[in-house]
Parts: structure tokens; sequence; C-alpha cells
């Protein structure tokens, strides 16, 4: 089967872009076909611990790429899908908080964030890592998930002497109400 699947894409007339975007076009109607196995096997009962075991991830993984949550408040569909363009806008959070802009982050705060948070906390917060870890190096690449009506990224924070992890939650507005560094690498 998988010489079958690669003869489909594979060639010898050195067409690269068309045999990525051939094995990208497989790729895609494998996955839907895998969403709609998952959603028949749901139908019929299976549980999500049965989906993530098949699929070889933990049944909250599963959850969150094939399930369908149902809004408790008004029993409608929720949004699932993360807010676009929320990895660049936490890497501008982040980069602003390396270089010391502590007022570019919090004129993105939502209001109640903004009445709890000032920029000499901030900057506080922020002195405080540097401390205790020595000067900020890098970033890593966020992990995002949409959480009720919030998109939440948690990136790896590389400092001299420790790793953290930036979790960042913005509202669909693109505000910022929820931001923490974690110790550690979190998921």
């Amino acid at each position: 089967m998988d010489a079958f699947l690669a003869s489909r894409v594979l060639n010898r007339d050195e067409d690269w872009a068309g045999s990525i975007a051939g094995a990208v076009s497989m790729q895609t109607a494998a996955d839907d076909v895998v969403r709609a196995v998952v959603q028949q096997a749901r139908q019929h009962g299976a549980t999500w611990q049965v989906i993530g075991d098949a699929l070889g991830v933990s049944r909250q993984a599963a959850f969150q790429r094939y399930g369908k949550p149902i809004d408790p408040r008004t029993g409608e569909p929720m949004n699932t899908t993360p807010l676009p363009g929320v990895v660049e806008l936490a890497a501008t959070v982040i980069e602003n908080l390396a270089s010391g802009q502590w007022a570019r982050v919090t004129e993105q705060l939502d209001p109640a964030m903004r009445d709890g948070l000032s920029e000499d906390a901030l900057a506080a917060a922020w002195a405080q890592l540097v401390g205790l870890s020595g000067a900020f190096e890098s970033r890593g690449e966020p992990e995002v998930t949409r959480a009720g009506d919030l998109t939440i990224t948690n990136t790896p924070l590389a400092f001299e002497a420790g790793d953290y992890t930036a979790r960042i939650a913005f509202r669909d507005d693109r505000t910022i109400t929820g931001l923490h560094i974690l110790e550690g690498q979190t998921s």
C-alpha cells in the first residue's frame, strides 16, 4: 500500500513542487478520512479513550483535535478555532517583554488585566525572572489551544540559567486576558 501511495507522487521529471503538492493533497484526503471515521466511531458509542488509543494520543488530545464541544451556557457548538495570527501576537508580546517595552504590553491588556497589572508591576516581574535566571536568550514555538472564548498560547522561554513557559490568553478582540510566566517547560 505504501508503494502504491508513493508512486502517485514520486516522479522522475524533477517536478518537486508538483510532487509535494500531490503528497499534501493525499495527506489532506487522509486526514479527512480519519476525521470521518472518528465521527462515525463517536456516533456508534466509541469513547475518546478508545479513539485516542487508536490514534496513539491521549483521549484529551483526540477530543481536542476531533471533538465538537457544546457550550454549556448556550447549548450551541463551541468555536474551537484559535485566533488567527495568535502565534505572531504572542511572539510580539514576548519580544516587548524582553526589550522592556512595558507600555506596549499593558496597552494590549483587557480592562480587567489593565486594572490589576501596571507597567511598573510588569517590569518588576520581568526583573525578578532575570534576577533568578539571568538574561533572556530565546523563545520556542508556542503550543496553541482554544478554551471556550479564549485562545491560549504556551511558549517556551530560555534564560541563561532557567527555562520558563509564557502562557498568554487572548480574547477574540486580540486583547490579553491572562499573562503568566511559569517555571519550566509546560504543555
